[in-house]
């Protein structure tokens, strides 16, 4: 219905489907989203753009790179957006260029005793976190992930790359020092903010009384215009 209402009103758009994570629904024993494995961590994304039209490849990707390759189709600098973004640009692997850089992904949240850190490169998924052994896995061999080979003699080069890179991206005893900072600044406030004025989290569009209907500040023509459906020239 979207893509019909885009094309009954001539408007040119870059259309992204995509979700923040997935959950686990009792596979494995776990629950929610708070893991790397496939169920929690492997989400649809979608793009259509005229730059894009050979098609993203069936391979990982991640949600830091849906701000780079907007502004990238837009032609809008990252310069002006957030010079620390790590995500990269989708738009060259629309044109069919393949990706070389592995997709990481981090947890550090719902009372997690250490920041988790992970590497999707091809098809090895590399998992690290402080409080654990590392994770090593073939998801095209072992697409369930029940073998863990970050101890096997056979795999020890491929573990040795990620473990670089891996280290290379993160500073693990720093990220979580980060971490409890940012707690323990948050925790001196939460009273605070939980008194007067407060407001939950939920998702839930304020509206403006005053701006839903037709009132006197307001310019007739914009306002029939912006009404009317499908749009005039």
């Amino acid at each position: 219905e979207i893509l019909q209402t885009l094309e009954d009103t001539r408007q040119e758009a870059i259309i992204v489907f995509c979700s923040d994570h997935g959950d686990m629904l009792g596979e494995r024993g776990l629950w929610f989203k708070m893991s790397f494995f496939e169920g929690s961590s492997r989400v649809p994304m979608m793009i259509a753009a005229p730059q894009m039209e050979a098609g993203l490849q069936t391979t990982a990707v991640s949600n830091i790179d849906v701000c780079p390759t907007v502004c990238d189709l837009a032609g809008v600098s990252m310069d002006e957006v957030q010079e620390w973004t790590t995500g990269q640009s989708l738009v060259p692997m629309g044109q069919g260029v393949e990706r070389t850089e592995p997709v990481a992904m981090e947890y550090a949240a719902e009372a997690s005793y250490a920041p988790m850190v992970s590497l999707r490169y091809g098809k090895w998924k590399f998992n690290r976190c402080a409080l654990d052994p590392d994770q090593l896995f073939d998801l095209d061999a072992d697409p369930h992930e029940l073998t863990n080979l970050a101890e096997e003699p056979a795999h020890q080069g491929t573990r040795l790359t990620l473990s670089a890179k891996a280290d290379a991206r993160w500073d693990l005893a720093a990220f979580d020092a980060d971490v409890r900072k940012s707690q323990a600044r948050r925790w001196v406030v939460y009273e605070a903010l939980r008194k007067g004025g407060y407001y939950p989290w939920d998702h839930q569009p304020l509206r403006k009384a005053s701006e839903q209907y037709m009132r006197n500040h307001m310019d007739l023509n914009v306002l029939e215009d912006n009404k009317r459906f499908p749009r005039g020239e």
